[in-house]
């Protein structure tokens, strides 16, 4: 049976801490849609993180950091549903017949495969790499979601998850549905060196960091020579991004934020965004404080989560394998 309310797939790799960019661009999206009653499933794939590592280093602890990110931003357990890759077997059992639906070549030209790539921290690909986006589908389908919120650069990942949907039901009869992307309508958060901000590059405020951390990050920030600040992200990227992060914490535009900081400076800019960050996360970082005081909690949180996927993916097994002829 469908779910009443509409499915939404989402998650984050374990790879290091959850960062503004994560909360504005997602996170705060994600709890939104929560409490408005979407049914909310958030995939923690910690087998992905070997696509473009060698070993999966602090998995553990990365998890579990997120799970706290999770709940300290709003996540609901009694609502939602959290859970790992490596804890659903049913869903990477859905790898095999997805990569029968695809060629070698069109994995090859998925521009986010390509990035991935270009990106890798292996010293040569490995063939999961190639596989990244038929995981990704397995992630999506396995649950039948219906919405996938995703920033533009990730819409060919979504098309390929659509045409394995659709080529299965067109060789074994229908039992996919083709989800919808869900494009977030916040802007892309460039870090503290003026590109975007991402775990990988060192230029992220992390969620959990201190008062005095997230100071001493925003204190490193790249700006220009110019002392009147401005909002122009196309000459001005790095001032301009440092505005912008103000201007979210404290929910105004950032021309006028700009405007008010006017000839102060980098200085001046730094300390209204400092201060902005560290007001609007005080909240946050108090519950996450109180997460990470009781992981026996957390733990917990996340055995249920994967019960339930679990649940969820041997039904949808059943079907893929009675379509398919029996396979047992």
């Amino acid at each position: 049976m469908p779910s009443a309310a509409p499915r939404i797939l989402t998650g984050d790799r374990p790879t290091g801490p959850l960062h503004l960019g994560h909360y504005f661009g997602t996170l705060h999206n994600r709890v939104r849609l929560q409490n408005e009653g979407v049914e909310l499933l958030l995939v923690i794939p910690d087998y992905q993180v070997i696509t473009d590592r060698d070993v999966a280093e602090d998995l553990v602890t990365h998890t579990e950091n997120l799970v706290v990110d999770y709940l300290a931003a709003g996540f609901d357990p009694t609502r939602s549903t959290v859970f790992t890759h490596s804890a659903v077997p049913a869903l990477n059992q859905l790898l095999l017949p997805f990569l029968s639906l695809v060629s070698i070549a069109e994995l090859g030209r998925n521009p986010t495969v390509k990035d991935e790539i270009a990106h890798s921290r292996q010293s040569a690909v490995s063939g999961l790499m190639y596989t990244y986006p038929v995981h990704q589908a397995a992630d999506i389908l396995f649950c039948k979601a219906d919405l996938v919120p995703v920033g533009q650069d990730q819409v060919p990942h979504l098309e390929l998850t659509r045409t394995i949907a659709r080529r299965f039901n067109d060789r074994y009869g229908h039992v996919f549905p083709e989800p919808e992307a869900l494009l977030s309508a916040t802007p892309l958060l460039l870090g503290t060196d003026g590109t975007k901000m991402s775990k990988s590059r060192g230029n992220s405020i992390p969620l959990g960091a201190t008062p005095d951390e997230t100071a001493a990050l925003i204190r490193r920030a790249t700006t220009d020579a110019d002392r009147r600040i401005t909002y122009d992200p196309d000459s001005r990227p790095g001032v301009s991004g440092l505005v912008q992060l103000a201007a979210l914490c404290q929910d105004r535009d950032p021309h006028a934020v700009a405007a008010e900081i006017g000839d102060g400076g980098a200085a001046a800019l730094k300390r209204t965004v400092t201060e902005a960050v560290n007001t609007y996360l005080a909240p946050l970082r108090a519950r996450r404080a109180e997460y990470v005081r009781d992981l026996s909690y957390v733990r917990e949180v996340l055995r249920e989560g994967n019960k339930r996927a679990n649940a969820i993916a041997e039904v949808t097994l059943d079907e893929v394998r009675d379509a398919m002829g029996g396979f047992r």
